[in-house]
């Protein structure tokens, strides 16, 4: 088989960077009036700037295809143009519709060539199961280069109309219109963009990747859902789809939001987290002293101690000198955010040959975890 490699990492952020005070600019107002829960969350997240897809006058710029699209067009030149690419895998969690997939939407706009594609469904993770699938085309010799990417334009599913109907409704029962907190917790944690590898067989490029392996793991079979959209939470834990709720209530429970059981996450995302992270380690006999860098996906600095807290309690710690993380500048961008992450670090001039770097990439749609190991050659 391929020895497969990185060889071209591209980003896209949509329009300008948007401050914490400018967020309820951007979004709406709940009812007409300011978020208490936004402090909260904001203290503690400690995202500075985002970004959103959305202009100065409350108008959508781009959806996540055309987010997606951007991603790719910057990571082509005259040397390797949209027409070279073989294959096309995307990942998100937020695609512009439920068909067609989001893949066969980047490459409509793309309008390169007759290619294979793949869409990944998921959270955070579809990001890396794109990269997956795309790793092991080019390693299983059924293609010479493959491009995947990870995006998110969830600013559109956080904006004050998606929760009007609700908040009507709940004021027409005469009840306090208060958006549940477990909804609206994720309107200031979340962040759009796109992020884009080139893969292939050789390795090209100032800093080409090679890719040791990925690993992917779910505990699902044993943890209940704990983001979710689409759907609906029930006491007994159980999720009730869209599908099977009449479309008036669509609207009045805000259906589409993203949602998150917040007790759910914080009890169980960094358990599972270091588990998951000494199973893969410990397949490939790799030590935390052999990384150079380590990218852990976090959607909160809040966590950033309480995961180093954990790998200290299951005796399974990577030094804090070795992780890298830009979630201040950028926000939570969901599946793209390893992708940015890692063009940050590799056109910052750090990088030297034989550096390890480890991508960790959580998910708690339903608690899974992803892995890839990457040597700079």
């Amino acid at each position: 088989m391929n020895d497969v490699y990185i060889t071209r990492i591209a980003k896209y952020l949509p329009n300008n960077p948007v401050s914490n005070d400018e967020m309820e600019k951007k979004l709406g107002l709940l009812n007409g009036k300011s978020s208490k829960a936004k402090g909260i969350v904001l203290r503690n997240n400690k995202i500075k700037t985002r970004y959103y897809a959305i202009d100065d006058n409350g108008n959508i710029t781009h959806n996540n295809a055309q987010l997606t699209k951007e991603a790719i067009e910057s990571l082509c030149d005259n040397d390797f143009t949209v027409q070279d690419i073989e294959l096309l895998s995307c990942g998100t969690s937020s695609p512009d519709q439920i068909l067609p997939s989001h893949t066969a939407m980047v490459h409509g706009f793309l309008k390169n060539r007759n290619l294979e594609i793949n869409s990944p469904s998921g959270a955070c993770c579809a990001g890396m199961n794109a990269f997956k699938y795309a790793y092991l085309s080019v390693k299983a010799k059924q293609v010479n280069n493959a491009v995947c990417a990870g995006s998110e334009r969830t600013s559109s599913w956080m904006m004050a109309n998606t929760f009007s109907e609700e908040v009507n409704h709940l004021l027409s029962l005469e009840e306090q219109p208060i958006i549940a907190f477990n909804k609206e917790f994720l309107r200031w944690m979340l962040s759009d963009g796109a992020g884009a590898f080139l893969l292939e067989s050789e390795p090209k490029g100032k800093y080409p990747l090679k890719i040791e392996w990925i690993e992917g793991y779910s505990y699902a079979h044993e943890l209940e859902t704990c983001m979710y959209a689409g759907g609906d939470k029930l006491e007994n834990g159980e999720l009730k789809p869209w599908s099977e709720y009449s479309a008036n209530e669509w609207s009045e429970k805000s259906l589409f939001a993203m949602k998150q059981d917040v007790k759910l996450l914080s009890e169980n995302v960094l358990v599972k987290g270091v588990d998951s992270l000494k199973k893969a380690l410990d397949k490939h006999n790799v030590t935390p002293e052999d990384l150079t860098y380590y990218l852990p996906h976090i959607s909160s600095y809040y966590f950033k101690d309480k995961l180093y807290e954990e790998m200290v309690r299951q005796d399974f710690v990577v030094p804090k000198d070795k992780w890298f993380m830009n979630l201040e500048k950028v926000g939570n961008v969901g599946a793209a955010s390893i992708y940015i992450m890692l063009e940050e670090l590799v056109t910052s001039g750090k990088l030297k040959k034989g550096d390890k770097i480890l991508l960790h990439v959580p998910e708690s749609a339903r608690f899974a975890y992803n892995y890839a190991l990457l040597t700079v050659c």
